[in-house]
């Protein structure tokens, strides 16, 4: 029998910290709290693995042995996270939501190791689209998560776990990935940040790659300045992986976003912007505008077809080939183990030629000067994350179409080198959660977190499906 919930306290690192640096809570408390939670909740969908009350204790121990003087060496000491179960930890199994693929990792993905090595708790690994295939987060061989605030609707994918686990708060912060929206479609669908760093910061080896020259990792919290913490902590070069970039080699210098400081920022045009039906998302989308006006900024209408040209390429051009190159000989030697969506999707790369690939480079080429110009007239492209949220009975019965339909402000950012940042944007009258995103050129995360952060600063809006609001992230005292 389940035991009953205990109350989980606010999980925003600064929170923790003050909690712990003021004895009200120890690590062994947390993680005893969390696994009851844990327990309470049952096979919910948001879990592929999590480690045993025994295993968490022994963490919480470890790190509680570490002399009180030396924890400020520790930035995540005691801070709880979870980690997409396509992302490698020694030891752990990782199935990327396909249990035939299943395998136990012998490596840990270098920014899992620097989690760790700051002092933070791995709880688990968290539930996906299957092969990180789809923006919807029902795909999976595993109990299907759903909505934070709804069992009838979607979780957003692929990293819907990662979102998931943040939302309802049983994590400080979690690590998904993002290839063509995996990183923000779940922060939308589920009132948290989703940071999409420049492509190569943080390192994607020992991963199973959707694409291998695209995917980055992505970090799930409840506010832009948490996501920020664990990007600082863990960006830098991988030597052995081949897409890895030096943070050193950043332009200077980078603009920075000082509150309450002008800026620009653009929008589509009133005739490209689609929400598939949705006024309400429109609504909301209308007010972020108003209230990013408000902060100081002054919105210009941008031309979007470029974008747009640019999403076509990622799941109908030849990219699709890359997740072939990854998991596609398994999948056709295993045509069972699969969702027959993904088995669809994968095997396209099959009629995909090598002139087609080059015309992909050459097209994304194009379009990348095509917008450079843009860059010069605006500060950051805002846009909704996602035009609507749908009813997992919808997915089911137009799977592609609607998939697709979720990528329409997401696809492109990856392909065309940008940094992103979701973030949430209220509520429609359903109690489904709406977002949206702030895109800016590569390295100009910094910006991304500052402008972000005030918008949340701005609003009191609750954070992830918890029963904290941003008004709790209110400055700390002993």
């Amino acid at each position: 029998m389940n035991q009953q919930p205990e109350s989980l306290p606010l999980l925003t690192r600064p929170h923790l910290q003050h909690l712990y640096a003021t004895g009200q809570l120890t690590p062994s408390q947390l993680v005893k709290t969390i696994a009851v939670n844990l327990a309470s909740r049952g096979d919910d969908g948001i879990w592929i693995t999590t480690l045993a009350i025994a295993a968490l204790l022994a963490r919480a121990t470890e790190l509680e042995s570490i002399d009180p003087v030396q924890r400020q060496h520790y930035p995540l000491w005691g801070i709880p996270f979870s980690v997409k179960d396509c992302i490698d930890v020694a030891g752990w199994p990782t199935s990327a939501a396909c249990p035939a693929f299943a395998y136990e990792a012998t490596q840990t993905n270098p920014v899992i190791q620097a989690l760790i090595e700051a002092g933070a708790i791995l709880v688990g690994k968290t539930n996906l689209d299957q092969f990180a295939t789809g923006l919807v987060g029902i795909r999976t061989g595993y109990p299907v998560p759903h909505s934070a605030f709804s069992a009838d609707y979607m979780p957003g994918g692929s990293s819907s776990g990662a979102a998931l686990s943040v939302a309802v708060g049983l994590v400080s912060f979690a690590i998904g990935t993002d290839t063509g929206g995996s990183g923000r479609v779940p922060a939308a669908m589920n009132n948290i940040v989703g940071l999409k760093p420049t492509r190569g910061l943080l390192s994607t080896r020992h991963t199973v790659e959707a694409c291998k020259t695209l995917d980055c990792l992505s970090i799930f919290a409840l506010t832009a300045t948490d996501a920020d913490t664990v990007f600082q902590l863990t960006q830098g070069l991988d030597p052995n992986h081949p897409f890895s970039r030096d943070p050193a080699l950043r332009p200077e210098p980078l603009p920075v976003y000082d509150a309450p400081q002008s800026f620009r920022f653009g929008v589509p045009q009133p005739e490209q912007r689609e929400f598939f039906g949705n006024e309400e998302v429109k609504t909301r989308y209308e007010a972020a505008i108003a209230a990013l006006t408000a902060l100081g900024g002054t919105g210009i209408e941008i031309d979007y077809s470029p974008f747009l040209h640019a999403n076509e390429l990622l799941f109908n051009g030849a990219w699709v080939a890359e997740r072939y190159a990854s998991v596609g000989r398994f999948v056709e030697a295993n045509p069972a183990a699969a969702f027959p969506i993904t088995q669809q999707i994968l095997m396209k790369a099959k009629t995909l030629t090598a002139v087609d690939a080059f015309e992909g480079l050459y097209a994304v080429e194009a379009l990348k000067k095509t917008v450079q110009p843009l860059w010069e007239a605006i500060d950051c492209l805002v846009v909704p994350t996602t035009g609507t949220a749908y009813r997992i009975d919808e997915i089911e019965a137009e799977p592609l179409q609607l998939n697709a339909n979720l990528g329409y402000y997401t696809n492109f950012v990856n392909l065309l080198d940008l940094a992103a940042i979701a973030l949430p944007n209220g509520f429609q009258a359903n109690g489904i959660p709406t977002g949206i995103t702030l895109i800016a050129p590569p390295w100009h995360e910094a910006y991304l977190v500052a402008l972000g952060t005030a918008f949340q600063q701005q609003q009191d809006i609750q954070l992830g499906a918890t029963a904290f609001t941003v008004k709790h992230l209110a400055p700390l005292t002993d």
